[in-house]
């Protein structure tokens, strides 16, 4: 056996965890290589096999998406029209129906003033009804206080007639 000193001891130490310590970085290192190659096999695979398209096939894509986008445009512009089509038929009507408003406003309004215009005239028709009542009911109390003399002559001639007629029947 040989003696190890304290000294020596920490430098044999010191040397076996630095080859396993060294030999770590190179490992690691190898294994990122590694990953890195993979990668970069993998994506020319798959450009070579259809991963990304081909300058035709972006083309036609391209020209789909305008067709898709002009026909939509073009849906766009027929609906815009239908919709002013649609807005001005509403503005017709709201105008047709403002006219008639204000039709039916005219004519409410000659409606009222005839109304006011007769019932002034029924109310003067009833004042001249009331005077004329008046005037009959004071004329009744004037003739019943005191009979017309004309109406007895009258009496007494129809009377002098009747018998008149009756003696020239005796006569006869």
């Amino acid at each position: 056996m040989n003696p190890v000193t304290r000294d020596t001891r920490h430098y044999v130490e010191k040397s076996n965890v630095g080859a396993v310590k060294s030999s770590q970085p190179i490992a690691l290192a190898a294994a990122t290589l590694l990953v890195l190659v993979a990668g970069i096999g993998g994506i020319m695979l798959w450009r070579a096999y259809g991963g990304s398209p081909s300058e035709a096939e972006r083309g036609a894509v391209t020209r789909q998406l305008q067709a898709r986008t002009v026909q939509a445009s073009e849906q766009l512009v027929e609906k815009t029209k239908g919709l002013e089509a649609t807005q001005q038929e509403s503005i017709d009507q709201l105008q047709m129906v403002q006219e008639q408003l204000q039709s039916m406003r005219h004519l409410l309004a000659a409606q009222q003033a005839d109304t006011k215009r007769l019932s002034d005239q029924v109310s003067t028709l009833k004042d001249s009804i009331d005077g004329l009542r008046q005037s009959f009911a004071s004329t009744q109390s004037s003739e019943q206080a005191a009979p017309p003399p004309r109406n007895r002559s009258i009496r007494s001639r129809a009377h002098a007639n009747r018998n008149g007629h009756r003696h020239r029947r005796n006569r006869s």
